[in-house]
């Protein structure tokens, strides 16, 4: 058994266990956590759900009138979140690694599109990492979990690249390997991502929507404009 294999088979499947274990226990202890109930009466009429999810959703866009140069600054999230979406929702050999493990299935994107998707993902997360390596403010509240998601985010993006030498459509088509080293270590920073995602900042892929329907609900309690 080489690398490969380690990782094809073992790790993998821990990387699977740890990550559906840990999310789970942090989804039941905030299920767990007690419900308070303010006092005071409402500025308005109570703020249900279906506001808090609305209010929620439509403040995912921000509004106009930052500064200019805080521009680059708000969007640049968006590149790299929605670049990692296509890059991992859109590739055929992504796809079919998924339906390998699950069975399921869904169209492929092209791969000049994977390729572009890429290539800003990565740009966006070295400007993300100089953002926070040179912002006054960014430094002071930057902790280790900060560089540490900022890493296993970016390896496997940087891996996946090492890895391309032949259109998606030849590499599914072939019933071996070509190169087993490099294609070991973009799996294994993969399992890397899956490993730390509960355990660190990469877990606001399950707080955002909770996050802000719960900011809603506070400033709609309060009479604050949604």
């Amino acid at each position: 058994m080489d690398f490969l294999d380690l990782v094809r088979g073992p790790l993998l499947w821990l990387s699977i266990a740890v990550f559906l274990l840990g999310v789970s226990w942090q989804l039941f202890s905030l299920w767990r956590m007690p419900s308070g109930t303010a006092s005071s009466a409402p500025a308005r009429q109570t703020f249900g759900k279906a506001a808090a999810l609305r209010s929620a959703m439509q403040r995912t866009v921000p509004k106009g009138g930052f500064h200019p140069s805080a521009t680059l600054v708000t969007f640049n999230p968006y590149v790299f979140h929605l670049g990692l979406a296509v890059v991992f929702l859109g590739y055929a050999p992504h796809i079919a690694f998924v339906h390998r493990l699950t069975g399921l299935w869904w169209p492929a994107l092209p791969d000049t599109v994977m390729y572009v998707a890429a290539a800003l993902t990565i740009i966006s997360l070295l400007l993300a990492l100089l953002f926070r390596l040179t912002d006054s403010v960014l430094k002071r509240i930057s902790k280790a979990d900060d560089f540490i998601t900022w890493t296993v985010t970016f390896l496997p993006v940087i891996t996946g690249m090492a890895v391309l030498n032949e259109s998606s459509a030849v590499t599914l088509l072939r019933d071996h390997v070509l190169y087993r080293g490099p294609l070991a270590l973009h799996l294994f920073s993969l399992e890397l991502l899956l490993m730390w995602f509960p355990f660190g900042k990469l877990m606001h892929a399950f707080w955002v929507l909770p996050a802000r329907m719960q900011l809603a609900t506070f400033y709609g309690r309060r009479g604050v404009r949604s």
